[in-house]
């Protein structure tokens, strides 16, 4: 069974979530996901290794994050909008699978279903400020060969 990403993505983010909330909730909350979204066990288990992959990377992503918001506090960001912001840093600065662009956008989504409206306006200027960031790898040029022609 092939998982759109979007829906991949909603997993992910409501088991980042659930483990912000409660980390204990982890065998709960894959049984409860598996009857919700209608997957395989072998989706739930893809989707928690990129938790735990994200959880892994918190002590570079939220210190970025923080950077980043200079209006709100870390811990004044609700906890919808932190856990799409470290979703989204996650596959803007981890992963190269997703274009920086789409991984933006799919954040704003998620912020806009999960979250409250102006929401989206806020993870958008976050990501998009880490993004044109020189912290953002997504950016930096390719290191040229000098021995190439």
């Amino acid at each position: 069974m092939v998982v759109p990403q979007r829906k991949f993505r909603e997993i992910v983010f409501q088991m980042i979530y659930s483990r912000d909330l409660n980390e204990e909730a982890d065998a709960k909350v894959l049984t409860s996901l598996l009857d919700q979204f209608v997957v395989t066990r072998k989706v739930l288990h893809h989707a928690y290794a990129k938790v735990e992959k994200i959880f892994a990377s918190l002590n570079d992503i939220d210190p970025l994050i923080s950077k980043f918001s200079k209006d709100y506090d870390f811990k004044r960001i609700s906890r919808v909008e932190r856990n799409i912001l470290r979703l989204g840093v996650y596959e803007l600065k981890y992963e190269g699978e997703v274009p920086p662009k789409v991984a933006i956008a799919e954040a704003i989504r998620l912020s806009r279903k999960f979250g409250t409206p102006e929401g989206g306006a806020f993870v958008n200027a976050i990501l998009d400020a880490i993004f044109q960031s020189e912290d953002s790898p997504c950016l930096s040029k390719p290191v040229l060969n000098p021995a190439s022609p």
